[in-house]
């Protein structure tokens, strides 16, 4: 069986003051073109679909229509979508008994009663059943009516007591797991992150792979860098756009996984990208930045730093004329640097006649 792994699409997001709508519905065409392509057995969405819970009216048609688009292609591909921490559950899983007829299949919220359990939805293939379980994110209180007595207190002991509650024939079956939370090594090794994501203090929201090593595949979003956590079919697949500064040194694509016989390593395959406009960053002169940039990159969204140690003539206004998208403009040299220095310093109180002294000879040049 094959499917692609996509995840944390944050339509309607922006990028500093610039709106990424023709990035994202270029991104997204090109998804359904490597769909009509490729044809997958199934299109897995592992949340975040929008960038806010109460998404624009822009962003709601944007996600129609690629959902519009998809469910056109014959035969038609399943589509199985999650909540993110961003969406709103029950806004993400409105109409979704209709959708289900036409093989959308909405997960957006967690089991929150006892009789209430995690929606699994069961494919064919040659090989027999894969039941894909739909879990949208979650926080131990999402929770703590499902269980009468011994509720989880902490992200990872929710998990694992939602999913032991489930009847999964680990043995026989090939199942697998979608899924967004922040999930680490069993030995707590972190995985890479960037500035784009928001983590709770003291990592209190991290889950441990073990509630999940038992799946054939578990499809993670969350994090927006492809990466496997622990092992290669434990996975986050990344976002489709650069969505921040940080991570414009990291490669997106599409990730397309084909399960295999049941004990067989799932087959998992990277295809290449290719966004409207780049995340780049530049550091240097405001002379040198000038004269090495690139045709290729007077679209793309730039991050600037310049090193100039004597402020150069209207920095701003003869960068505009190369970068048509310029994200910020940073200074990086040794006044700022010591400025920087003075911050980090420890703050030492003082009596009023010193403070006013070290100002006057500060604004004067000279002792008081």
């Amino acid at each position: 069986m094959k499917f692609f792994h996509l995840s944390d699409l944050h339509i309607g997001k922006q990028l500093h003051r610039y709106n990424l709508k023709e990035d994202q519905q270029v991104i997204l065409k090109e998804v359904i073109a490597y769909a009509k392509e490729l044809r997958p057995d199934a299109i897995v969405i592992a949340g975040d679909i929008y960038d806010k819970s109460v998404p624009s009216a822009e962003a709601v048609t944007i996600f129609d229509e690629f959902l519009t688009e998809l469910s056109e292609i014959t035969p038609a591909i399943p589509i199985l979508i999650i909540s993110g921490n961003h969406d709103s559950p029950d806004r993400l899983q409105y109409a979704s008994e209709i959708l289900r007829r036409h093989h959308i299949y909405l997960a957006g919220n967690v089991p929150e009663q006892p009789k209430e359990h995690i929606e699994k939805v069961t494919l064919q293939d040659t090989y027999g059943e894969v039941d894909f379980y739909l879990l949208p994110f979650m926080k131990p209180g999402y929770v703590r009516n499902v269980f009468v007595d011994n509720a989880p207190e902490t992200y990872a002991d929710a998990v694992r007591e939602i999913i032991k509650r489930e009847e999964i024939d680990y043995n026989n079956k090939r199942n697998v797991l979608v899924s967004h939370q922040f999930y680490v090594g069993e030995k707590e090794e972190s995985p890479e992150t960037c500035d784009s994501e928001v983590f709770s203090v003291g990592g209190i929201d991290n889950v441990d792979i073990g509630a999940v090593k038992e799946f054939d595949y578990v499809a993670l979003g969350h994090l927006h860098g492809a990466q496997c956590i622990g092992r290669p079919e434990i996975r986050y697949c990344g976002t489709l756009l650069k969505y921040s500064v940080s991570e414009c040194t990291q490669n997106k694509s599409l990730t397309v996984v084909t399960l295999k016989e049941k004990g067989e390593k799932p087959e998992i395959a990277c295809y290449p990208l290719h966004p409207l406009r780049d995340v780049r960053k530049k550091k240097g002169t405001l002379e040198e930045i000038i004269k090495e940039a690139g045709k290729e990159e007077e679209e793309d969204y730039i991050s600037i730093t310049l090193t100039d140690e004597i402020d150069p003539y209207k920095p701003k206004e003869q960068l505009e004329r190369v970068f048509s998208h310029i994200l910020e403009i940073r200074v990086d040299n040794q006044r700022t640097r010591s400025k920087l220095k003075e911050m980090d310093e420890e703050l030492v109180m003082k009596d009023p006649f010193t403070s006013f002294s070290e100002f006057y000879k500060e604004m004067q040049g000279r002792e008081m």
